[in-house]
């Protein structure tokens, strides 16, 4: 695993966090406990800070990063992704803020500045740009990414059901290399 400091800023990890040992998190990171960081993910706060909460996993080749603070985007754009998010594999998250209990799809993107609130589905290849929120309780599709419908019952148990079956897989991962 490539868990390395940048400057002053040391990434953080909680209690039984797993990163795999071909990703990469870098400097002013954040993870919180039980979370999974998966094969060729970056984490990579240099410029500005990334938090990570509970419960939630970034799948394969995704890249968690962050815009610094200057005149052309003054205080930056720090990275916040909360409790129980399921980042999909090769997703793009830059300077913005996922809630808790999202689904990111595989291949998505959310730009600077955007807001996913909680329990939101992002569709697989979405483009949310700069600045946009989605609001809560909807599925999300299309780039740029429009509100498709709301969210059934059973797929708002699906939040918590999939953040549950990574930190199971993440367990047996952290036995394995024990």
């Amino acid at each position: 695993m490539s868990v390395r400091a940048f400057e002053e800023h040391q990434p953080i990890m909680g209690s039984r966090v797993f990163v795999d040992d071909s990703a990469v998190v870098i400097g002013n990171v954040d993870i919180g406990e039980d979370s999974s960081i998966w094969p060729m993910a970056v984490i990579r706060g240099d410029i500005h800070q990334i938090r990570i909460g509970k419960r939630s996993s970034i799948q394969d080749a995704s890249v968690v990063h962050v815009t610094h603070d200057g005149p052309f985007n003054p205080g930056g754009f720090p990275c916040n992704i909360g409790d129980d998010v399921t980042v999909g594999h090769k997703v793009m998250l830059h300077g913005c803020t996922i809630q808790d209990r999202v689904l990111v799809g595989m291949g998505a993107t959310v730009m600077d500045g955007a807001i996913v609130e909680s329990e939101v589905i992002l569709g697989a290849g979405s483009l949310v740009p700069p600045g946009k929120t989605l609001k809560s309780g909807f599925l999300y599709v299309g780039s740029p990414a429009k509100q498709a419908r709301p969210l059934t019952e059973q797929e708002r148990a699906f939040f918590t059901y999939t953040a549950n079956k990574y930190r199971e897989l993440k367990d047996r991962y952290l036995a394995n290399s024990a």
